[in-house]
This record gives structure tokens, sequence and C-alpha cells, in this order.
């Protein structure tokens, strides 16, 4: 039996829910302490109302918690079910400590890093009672000279290492970073990248060159910024994290994702011996980086989102100039030609609760169909006037960051309300509950190009030959606003196609 679970029983179990928190500007007040060795955490959360139960995100929690107490009495506090059963009518302040470094342990990707470096979820440490409306916990840090910390959260002012957490649409578990990496604020276009470059088990002299990984993230970041003048989110965590992968493998940045929670993160996990050049021309960051231009979009429609940000990955890297434009509509072709061909009898929303291990293709590139063709439609409307990109930004405008999940229809809703114009919630209604995939070979004809043995060619006369040009060329003003922040690129890489 778990030593939680031997400690006296203060009360029984009244509810199985936190208590509603009606004091929204009074935020719940936690201080965090770590000791020199990283080994332990002590917490004190001193709520701002009574609350009767708290829990963690991740079921593992318990695992890792070595005491926790009631401050007022110092009685111990059991755990039943991954929640702590607080007493009758609640209690305004508690204890725990944590063993921190075996929640490192239990975290894969600790192993390849370095000794004093490591990502530990808050998942696996933070007891908090739910957080609804606009409730906050406002957490301050405790920590030793030479230990550092980094999470999505947002600062409190200018207060060193004190942060605010509210509602958010917990897509997964937030990476929280603590010893001795390198960290780096980033100054892009509209935006600060808050960087962290963790150290990997390196051999002397293969150490992976922060300075260089920063340079290479901000050249991501500004071409990302092409699609309508600023980086997406203002305030992102970014972390790098090195993998052990074999020399010569194919990949500098062989898996990145987006968390939504507590604050929008960005993990990218690289190969710290490919040279820089492997790494402007991989598309993996691209491809994260887009997905900021969307809120969180639920697991229900995530055909939606995985495709906006893969039309907007190979239409960013041309504006770049690290894909000719031949290239990128060849590698936005071939990637719908996949989706076609995958699982034919599925709709894009069947094929998304199938998952990607049944239905990959489809799902990440169906969503891309529907951001071409819409883009191409809100053109040829307005003669220009018109584009993705201008809806993208209005989207910012209004919506972004967003504390919440969206769904398919709600998100196409909106962008056409910001359109003036149905042109989403249409291409929704035709394509998405329809088996099959939505044909764009008739688009690219339009566009102008000659298809032959899967291989694109440029014909004279297409009849929307200005958009296909227009779309991958980024707009003279974005280039005169961002020729001050874009760092000389070296000399173009080719660019692997990807799997996606």
């Amino acid at each position: 039996m778990h030593p939680i679970c031997q400690f006296a029983v203060r009360v029984s179990l009244l509810a199985s829910s936190a208590v509603s928190l009606a004091y929204a500007d009074a935020p719940h007040q936690y201080r965090v302490s770590i000791d020199p060795g990283m080994n332990r955490m002590a917490v004190e959360a001193r709520f701002a109302s009574p609350v009767d139960t708290v829990a963690a995100r991740s079921g593992d929690a318990g695992e890792f918690l070595i005491d926790v107490r009631d401050c007022d009495d110092a009685s111990p506090i059991r755990l039943r079910n991954q929640r702590m059963m607080l007493p009758a009518g609640g209690i305004r302040c508690m204890n725990y400590t944590v063993d921190l470094d075996e929640a490192a342990r239990s975290v894969d990707h600790n192993r390849s890093l370095a000794p004093g470096n490591m990502v530990v979820s808050p998942a696996l440490w933070l007891w908090r009672p739910t957080l609804k409306g606009d409730a906050e916990i406002h957490m301050r840090f405790d920590l030793p000279d030479d230990v550092q910390f980094a999470v999505p959260w947002q600062r409190i002012g200018n207060e060193a290492h004190a942060y605010r957490l509210g509602h958010s649409p917990e897509s997964s578990n937030a990476p929280a970073v603590f010893g001795k990496f390198d960290y780096s604020e980033i100054e892009v276009p509209g935006a600060t990248l808050r960087v962290s470059v963790l150290r990997g088990n390196e051999q002397a002299g293969d150490a992976m060159d922060s300075a260089a990984i920063n340079e290479w993230l901000r050249t991501i970041a500004t071409d990302v910024s092409l699609a309508y003048g600023r980086f997406p989110n203002p305030s992102p965590q970014v972390v790098v994290i090195p993998v052990d992968q074999k020399r010569g493998s194919d990949s500098a940045v062989p898996f990145g994702r987006v968390v939504r929670d507590g604050g929008e993160a960005i993990e990218l996990f690289v190969d710290r011996h490919q040279p820089m050049d492997a790494f402007l021309g991989d598309w993996t960051a691209t491809h994260e980086f887009s997905h900021l231009m969307l809120p969180y979009v639920g697991p229900a429609h995530r055909w939606v989102s995985e495709g906006f940000a893969q039309y907007y990955q190979n239409v960013l890297l041309a504006r770049s100039g690290t894909y000719e434009p031949l290239d990128a509509w060849q590698k936005i072709y071939a990637g719908l030609e996949r989706g076609r061909q995958s699982r034919p009898e599925l709709s894009p929303n069947e094929a998304t609760e199938r998952g990607l291990r049944n239905a990959r293709m489809k799902i990440y590139w169906s969503g891309a169909a529907i951001a071409l063709m819409a883009d191409v439609t809100l053109r040829e409307r307005s003669n220009g006037e018109m584009t993705l990109d201008d809806v993208m930004g209005r989207l910012q405008d209004c919506c972004l960051p967003s504390d919440r999940t969206w769904s398919g229809p709600e998100l196409f809703a909106k962008l056409d309300e910001l359109a003036g114009t149905p042109v989403f919630v249409p291409l929704y209604r035709r394509y998405a509950d329809t088996a099959g995939f939505p044909d764009t070979r008739p688009l690219f004809e339009r566009l102008g190009f000659v298809v032959s043995d899967d291989s694109l060619r440029v014909k004279r006369g297409g009849e929307l030959q200005h958009i296909r040009t227009a779309i991958i060329r980024a707009e003279g003003a974005h280039r005169q606003q961002l020729a001050g922040h874009r760092p000389a690129r070296p000399a173009r890489a080719g660019g692997a196609a990807g799997s996606r």
C-alpha cells in the first residue's frame, strides 16, 4: 500500500468534484521550493476559498507524493483514486512534498538528457482545485541559485519566478523544465519566444550549439510570420530536446508537438548531429509553429488543425525561399494525393475517429485540401483583396491565444464571420462527413498545372495562374516589415518532402 494511503482518515469523502470558485479576483497562491539537488519539491498551497478536493492531471502523480498535510493543524491527508480527500467544509491551506527525481525518471525522454536537466510536467506534481471561469493560480518558485525553471504559463508582471495559471484547453501535459539548460528570449515579429535548449548526454566536443539552434528558431518563426506579418502567439514556450539518433539520420527534427496547457508550448525533439542546413530544410518546426494560427481544435476534428498546418507548412517554406515554387506545389499535390488514396471509404470525421494508425494521410491532408480550396475561393471572389492569410490574421486579433477547446464547425463558422462571406462552412458541410476526399485535381488545372505521372508541370495561360503565384509570394508590405527581423539564411536547403 502506498504510504499516503496509510495516513489517518480525517473525514469521509462528501463530494467528488471541486468546489466552484466564486472569487475570480482572489487567486489561489502557491509557493514551490526545490532542493539544490533537484531531488524533492515542497509545495504550499493557500486557497482563495475553502476547497474540499484537489487533483493532479496525471493518474501517476500519487506515486511521487512523499507527504501531504493540512497547514493549520499538520494533520495528514490521504489519497483516494488519485484525489486528495480533504475535510468536510474544505481547507484553505495544505503542504505537500514530491519526489521530483522519481517523477523525472518516469519520463522517457529524460534518459537522453545530461545530469541536471529534466522535464517533469506539472501533471505529475501540481495538485490543484478545478479552475473554472476566471479563477487562477499564482505560483511563485524558490529556486537554488544554479537551478533554472521554464513553463508555458505567463509571468506575473516583472516578478522573477512568478507565474499565473488559468483555464486552458489542457490538450496534453505541458512541459516544465528544471536544471542547468540554455534559456533565451528571442524577439521575432510580434512575439517573444521563450526558448529552453536542454543539454543531452553528449561526449566532449559534441554538445549542441545553442546559439545556432536559437538562430534557426528565429528564422523559422520569422518565416511563419510571413502569413500575416506577425507570429501567432506573443509569448510561447519553446523546448528543444536532444534525442539519441544514429548518425546519418535523414531528419534533423524527428518529432515535434504543440501543447495547450496553461499556455502554449512547442516541444521540438532534435538530432544534434545534423548540420544547420538540415534544420533549415526540415519542415517540422514550421508545421508546429503553424498550428498556433488556430485555436486548439478538439480531437474529433483533428483533421482540421493538422490539415491547415500542412498547407501553411509548405506555403510558408516557399515564401521564405526554402522551397522553390514548383517544389512547394509538388509537395502539396503529392500530399493531397496521399490523402485521396488513404482509406477512401472514410470521411475526414470518420478517419479522425479511427486514429492516425489507420488513416494518417487522410487526417493530415483533408484539412489541407479545405485550406487550399478556401484560399483560392477567397482570392478569386475578392479579386485578391481577401485571402486565407487575412482571415487567419483576423482570427488572431479576435480570438488567440484561446483558453478553450473549439470544434471544427465552430471554427469554420467563425472564419466565415471574419471573412464576411460563406466559404468555410459550405466546404465543411460538403466534405467533413462525406466518404472519400476533396477532389483538388481540377483546381490544380485551373491554377495552371499539367499533371504527368504524378509530377506537376506549369503550363501557360492557366485561368488562375495569378492566384497560384500570389499564394506562395510574401506580400511586399510584410517583406518590408520583416526585413530587419529576418536573419541571413545559409545556403538554400532542398527540404525533405516528409512522410506526412
